[in-house]
């Protein structure tokens, strides 16, 4: 289907040549053409420009009149396939215990997997569906999707076939990534080592066999698991075709961001904890740093230092961190809102971190993230506002009117 939107108040995010990432000082830079058009032909971006040089075609029009276009976002790191919730942790929060405490007490990620390990795979695809519906209406048109909430052969592969599934049934953009170290299962609890030869021998095997996963991710934490548990993970990724990410300085700064620099891993994600150090060793790589604020906002740490890592020049990416624990939101909306008012960050800043750098997070910048002929046509069309700071300021009500993947308008 081809689609004309005319009258554009302000097309964002405008790149005649993408670039593969934006840093420092160029995160603050967002190009927007002023009364403009936009012409979608097959689902992808065919033409732009302003509306004095707007073509005149019999194709189905959208007139835009006082509102923005913009790609949609970019949610680089969610684990939004998960079985249930966990609102009664957010209770014992409320009542004074720590996420470590909780963790502790059989609550945590454990917790979530022991729900996972007893549903079946159908009743865990419908209700994940459900969650990356309600996303896709909230403006995201690319998410990365973790396992993890498994932690056994079976659960860990029922998950990414599950991601699998959805990738194959929705036009959004998905990217799979392998979790199985996110925590140390309890029949594992004197074994760690044992338990990471499972996920090494037992399950990459299979997920190479199936094509069921883009990355490999760790857990990178006291407490969880060592550097040198991260290296060896993120070595056999690499020989089972899957590139590196990491979560990484969520509580405490252990080196995990230097064994990810050195992998070449593709993002490092959390970064609540900054030294210097790891500031340093970020500079003049191929390594997105991620930051989480509603993880941040939920569980009541400090947030990424995104004013002090952008001065420094380097880039960063916004993701929601969607799971049942700690973020149970998938709101990109929010998340850009937050990191406005928690990281200081400017409204630029934060549209180019849940854009072009986010797609950049998760090895989809060929196909979205920003406004180029040959990208996707995944859009937000906002409500009528006064100007793109409307959309960090709205915090509570977010201003889409419509979203678009390919294309075509998805409905509610």
């Amino acid at each position: 289907m081809n689609v004309l939107f005319v009258n554009i108040k302000e097309l964002l995010q405008v790149r005649e040549n993408t670039v593969d990432f934006l840093s420092g000082k160029e995160m603050g830079q967002l190009p927007t053409l002023k009364n403009a058009f936009l012409l979608v032909k097959d689902g992808l971006i065919a033409d732009y420009g302003i509306m004095n040089e707007c073509p005149k075609l019999d194709v189905q029009t959208v007139d835009a009149t006082g509102k923005m276009l913009l790609p949609s976002w970019c949610d680089s790191h969610t684990h939004l396939v998960y079985a249930g919730n966990r609102e009664n942790e957010f209770v014992d929060r409320i009542n004074g215990l720590s996420y470590a405490e909780i963790a502790d007490n059989g609550g945590g990620i454990l917790n979530s997997a022991k729900r996972l390990q007893e549903i079946t795979e159908s009743e865990l695809y419908n209700q994940s569906k459900k969650r990356l519906e309600e996303i896709i209406h909230l403006g995201t048109g690319a998410v990365e999707i973790k396992s993890g909430y498994g932690l056994t052969k079976d659960a860990e592969l029922k998950m990414l076939r599950v991601i699998k599934k959805l990738k194959e049934n929705y036009p959004i953009e998905i990217k799979a990534t392998f979790l199985g170290a996110h925590a140390v299962p309890a029949e594992y609890n004197s074994n760690k080592e044992g338990y990471l030869q499972m996920l090494i021998t037992d399950i990459l095997p299979m997920i190479e066999k199936e094509n069921l996963a883009d990355f490999i991710d760790i857990f990178c934490e006291t407490g969880y698991f060592s550097v040198d548990d991260t290296q060896l993970i993120l070595e056999a990724g690499k020989k089972h075709g899957l590139q590196g990410k990491i979560h990484v300085n969520q509580f405490n700064a252990i080196g995990g961001i230097q064994v990810g620099v050195a992998n070449g891993v593709l993002s490092v994600d959390h970064l609540e904890v900054m030294r210097n150090e790891d500031i340093e060793v970020l500079r003049n790589t191929s390594t997105m740093p991620v930051a989480l604020p509603s993880c941040s906002y939920f569980l009541s740490i400090p947030y990424t230092p995104a004013r002090k890592m952008i001065d420094a020049g380097l880039p960063l990416a916004l993701a929601t961190d969607y799971n049942p624990g700690s973020t149970p939101s998938g709101n990109m909306n929010f998340v850009i809102a937050t990191a406005c008012i928690k990281m200081k960050m400017t409204s630029e800043e934060a549209i180019n971190a849940a854009t072009i750098n986010g797609a950049y997070a998760m090895d989809v910048l060929d196909k979205v993230g920003s406004i180029t002929k040959g990208k996707l046509a995944n859009l937000i069309l906002t409500k009528e506002i006064n100007s793109y700071n409307f959309i960090p300021y709205s915090f509570g009500n977010h201003c889409i009117e419509k979203v678009y993947l390919k294309g075509q308008e998805v409905k509610k």
